[in-house]
């Protein structure tokens, strides 16, 4: 089998990282997100490496070869698996937004975007009816939770470019934001705790849907079952059968392979831990909130990565340690990292999968502790990403982070797709797919005629794996905005992009969540995910997200305008 041609993608300048560091899993690199139009380098064939999630015990001999990709020239490990080309950086930016390509050839124009929001109707009700649904009855039409004002809200967002999301780089969207920040309308408490409860609902329903979902709860299964699994599979491969094995109990207690949130649920909630440490004042003194937050995030990967260091310890190698948790390959070379005694950026920095979107999920969440103010969220959500991401990876978390900002104080949808574009410099991967995507999601007809039109024009099916911020936070907003905010036709739609099943629902799930709140969430679904199993962090088996969602929003101060 002949590699497929790969994007091409420019490598920024190499931060300067100690000669000394530990990657703890190496694996498949993307390239840096910018493109340039320069002949790709060849590409080495596929090594048998085997990705960090794996058990020795399970891997699986190669087939054939496989599209691979060239290593990052910081990321120094023997036999890594596929890897992406690099590419120099550019000397100028790219016009924007161009349209995605494939090949060589010079980037289309192609047609920003402009959305006609309401935040200034919002700011102008002044009061709890823009989230509140009692008080909606008698409130004059002109909140922003009503689609009939949202019409007549305004000329003048039309027209202001921040309300637009076209921003440039995202140094003019900060400076855009230090002008005129631009804030949601504050809800009651009640409000923020049934939107917090969809968030956390919504991206465990999301979860749940994708089918790696199904794979990731195996592992509570006994090993043995997963390798007949792999055995079955085998068998279809040399048989030409089309009959294909799925997760298996045989004589086991099946409940780990019932409908139910696996890991990106639990990272979600690793994510919220820290958030409630930080709402304790007594727990890190006479720190300001936001230095309690960022030390709060600190002391959760520094923990994670001491056990990592004593696991590594008691192993006669590295890479056979048996690790007290399951986690992406960018989360596990992150804590490698800390573990070797490198600090962020570096930790994300010269790391093999610093392009996927853990940060993504981490943010939705880290996103409660500045509800209605995107600005700050985004920052907060960049502080954390840099420990296991960098480059596109941080431009999702921070692009996720701005969107729940304003999902969680009553924003609409659309106002909340904007701050999230304004994240998203025109320049990047990210940036130019997310525009596209939105091109796309306002002309379909449906949600679901949507998925179509998302799986081959946005997708990327050369990679050997689909968790690439590029493509599942554009899928996100753009299922967000056809579905109009709504979680049930949202996230069944991501669950069809196959490819980027793994995140995409859960990214889905997280904002239309918080846009309709916890009564949102179908009760079926609400009381299959509500429940963590620990597939992926078994110290956090049982955890409650509806409990999680009401501690949440209690420790955390009135929305900004509050």
């Amino acid at each position: 089998m002949t590699p497929a041609p790969d994007h091409h993608r420019p490598q920024p300048p190499t931060a300067p990282a100690p000669d000394r560091h530990t990657v703890a899993a190496p694996a498949p690199s993307r390239p840096r997100p910018d493109a340039v139009m320069s002949p790709l380098p060849d590409r080495p064939g596929r090594s048998t490496a085997v990705p960090p999630e794996q058990d020795p015990q399970d891997r699986e001999a190669p087939t054939g070869p496989a599209p691979s990709r060239p290593a990052r020239e910081t990321v120094t490990e023997p036999a890594t698996p596929p890897t992406r080309p690099v590419r120099e950086a550019p000397t100028e930016p790219l016009p924007a937004p161009p349209a995605r390509h494939a090949g060589t050839d010079p980037l289309p124009d192609r047609p920003e975007r402009t959305a006609v929001t309401g935040p200034g109707a919002a700011r102008a009700a002044g009061s709890r009816t823009a989230a509140d649904p009692r008080a909606q009855a008698t409130a004059a039409p002109r909140t922003t939770a009503d689609p009939r004002a949202q019409a007549t809200a305004g000329s003048r967002t039309a027209a202001d470019p921040r309300a637009r999301g076209a921003a440039g780089p995202r140094s003019a969207a900060r400076a855009q934001a230090t002008a005129a920040p631009r804030t949601a309308t504050p809800a009651p408490r009640e409000d923020r705790v049934r939107r917090v409860e969809g968030l956390l609902l919504g991206l465990a329903a999301g979860d749940a849907a994708g089918w790696p979902a199904a794979r990731h709860r195996a592992s509570r299964m006994p090993e043995w079952t997963r390798r007949l699994t792999r055995e079955l599979d085998t068998f279809a491969e040399q048989n030409a059968t089309t009959t294909l094995p799925v997760p298996i109990a045989l004589n086991q207690p099946p409940e780990p392979l019932r409908l139910g949130p696996s890991d990106d649920a639990e990272w979600a909630a690793f994510a919220a831990e820290a958030v409630l440490r930080a709402a304790d004042a007594g727990v890190l003194g006479d720190l300001s909130r936001e230095r309690r937050l960022r030390a709060a995030i600190d002391l959760s990967w520094s923990a994670v990565a001491s056990e990592i260091a004593a696991a590594a310890d008691r192993a006669p190698e590295v890479e056979s340690a048996v690790l007290p948790l399951r986690a992406r390959i960018s989360v596990r070379a992150g804590l490698g990292n800390l573990a070797a005694g490198l600090r962020p950026p570096a930790t994300g920095h010269d790391n093999p999968h610093y392009f996927d979107d853990a940060a993504c999920v981490r943010a939705c969440v880290l996103a409660v502790a500045h509800t209605g103010d995107p600005g700050p969220a985004a920052e907060l959500a960049e502080f954390d990403a840099r420990y296991t991401q960098d480059g596109d990876g941080v431009h999702g978390a921070r692009a996720m982070a701005a969107a729940l900002a304003l999902a969680l104080a009553g924003a609409d949808v659309d106002t909340c797709v904007e701050a999230a574009l304004a994240e998203l410099p025109p320049s990047t991967e990210i940036g130019r797919n997310a525009r596209h995507a939105l091109v796309l999601a306002h002309r379909a007809d449906s949600t679901f005629g949507l998925v179509p039109l998302l799986e081959h024009q946005i997708v990327d099916h050369v990679y050997s794996y689909g968790i690439a911020a590029a493509e599942t936070v554009p899928v996100a907003l753009a299922l967000a905005t056809a579905a109009r905010g709504r979680i049930a036709e949202a996230v069944p739609a991501a669950a069809c992009l196959s490819r980027v099943a793994d995140s995409a629902p859960a990214l889905a799930g997280a904002l239309t969540g918080a846009l309709g709140g916890g009564a949102a969430v179908p009760a079926s679904w609400r009381d299959a995910c509500r429940t963590l199993s620990g597939c992926a962090l078994p110290r956090l088996t049982g955890t409650d997200l509806v409990e999680l969602a009401e501690l949440l929003a209690a420790g955390q101060p009135s929305p900004v305008g509050g």
